[in-house]
């Protein structure tokens, strides 16, 4: 039986994960079934608190919200009913709109990039993707976008933080890009450009 492959997609808030992520979905549901969609933070208790902070319902610190991401990730990897793991076995293959790397991005400063690859290898050595796609735009892009579709914005939508996630974002793919397979495809196609590429990459690696 063909192993299931671990698809993930990161980005800076705005840069078309989600569209993008949802219609590869679709496609690989129409072609093949067998495939889950799913995304950081979870729907678990943790993963509620985490939106609940970024939300502004609940005031927290960036350090308590890297560990609980940290808690929520490991649940998402490894919970025998909905992890993704779980999926995996059963030959499912699996979408995940962010993993690790938006916690390499997304919090550094509060801790240094060493401390979270290191605090990240738990999940790593659990599961590593087996291609990430990195939807990259400018900063400039980002705002554009979200404040066209969005009313409200989270604690890290500023154009400020947006800047320093993707700096993080490019130093990460640097130090661990090869490792996890991570392929860099301008953000500022169109979408039919782009899931024309990440579906070809993607048949690739399911066919293998």
């Amino acid at each position: 039986m063909r192993k299931a492959k671990f698809i993930v997609f990161e980005g800076i808030d705005g840069s078309g994960k989600s569209t993008i992520s949802s219609l590869l979905f679709e496609k690989l549901n129409s072609q093949f079934g067998n495939i889950y969609r799913t995304s950081e933070p979870t729907d678990s208790p943790v993963g509620s608190v985490i939106r609940n902070i970024l939300n502004k319902r609940i005031i927290s610190d960036e350090k308590t919200i890297g560990a609980l991401f940290l808690a929520d990730r490991l649940d998402h990897i490894q919970n025998p009913v909905s992890g993704i793991l779980h999926y995996l076995d059963k030959g499912i293959n699996v979408i995940c709109d962010r993993y690790y790397y938006s916690s390499y991005a997304y919090h550094v400063p509060s801790f240094s990039m060493d401390w979270l690859i290191n605090a990240n290898k738990i999940c790593a050595d659990l599961l590593r993707p087996d291609i990430v796609f990195f939807l990259d735009i400018s900063v400039e892009e980002s705002m554009k976008r979200l404040h066209k579709s969005r009313q409200f914005h989270d604690l890290f939508e500023t154009k400020e933080k947006m800047s320093q996630v993707r700096e993080n974002y490019i130093r990460a793919i640097k130090r661990e890009g090869e490792k996890d397979n991570v392929v860099i495809i301008d953000g500022h196609k169109s979408v039919k450009e782009i899931i024309d590429e990440v579906w070809n990459k993607t048949l690739e690696l399911i066919t293998i």
